[in-house]
């Protein structure tokens, strides 16, 4: 398969404790729970946006079609979106960005590794992407950790990078280092 099949129709991934998903209007109370959360924001490179303080207007526009993927990260024990997971910035089918994002009560339990894991497996054995790609706030310790468990190996450090003209660390993970 390659990306051009998920443009219309997004993945659904399982895993032991996750289901990864396009996200629906049903999905609002969840997300109310935790987007909104400015705690969430301090390594995003900006505060919550108007779509994060009012999910419902994620569900008002029809989403183009896109190669890329934006879907909600739900909690299969409690049947509840707890978090999102993007890849994005796709360039020439080969390589892409992925960013991830939780809800603070559901930091540390290892989730987090679970869902990234289980993307970029999908990436790699379901579309021709060769090589994902993220960059992290140099601060923002515990996210380094879980790339690197994740199979991630740090490129380098881009100078005032951030948002806040503050430094990145830039990541990424090739297909055959994965598969192998």
């Amino acid at each position: 398969m390659a990306l051009a099949d998920y443009i219309e129709k997004k993945p659904i991934i399982h895993t032991e404790r996750l289901t990864l998903r396009m996200m629906c209007a049903d999905d609002i109370p969840a997300l109310k729970e935790w987007m909104p959360d400015k705690a969430i924001y301090t390594y995003w490179g900006k505060g919550p946006g108007k779509t994060d303080k009012n999910p419902e207007l994620l569900f008002e526009k029809t989403e183009k079609p896109s190669k890329s993927f934006h879907l909600g990260i739900e909690l299969n024990e409690i049947h509840k979106i707890i978090g999102e997971i993007w890849i994005y910035l796709i360039e020439n089918d080969r390589m892409a960005k992925i960013a991830i994002r939780f809800g603070k009560a559901y930091h540390g339990k290892g989730y987090a590794t679970e869902a990234i894991d289980a993307m970029v497996r999908f990436c790699f054995d379901n579309t021709e992407l060769k090589r994902i790609w993220t960059d992290v706030d140099v601060n923002n310790i515990g996210s380094c950790k879980m790339l690197e468990k994740c199979g991630f190996t740090l490129e380098g450090r881009l100078r005032r990078h951030g948002r806040d003209r503050g430094d990145t660390l830039c990541y990424s993970i090739l297909s055959e280092e994965f598969l192998n």
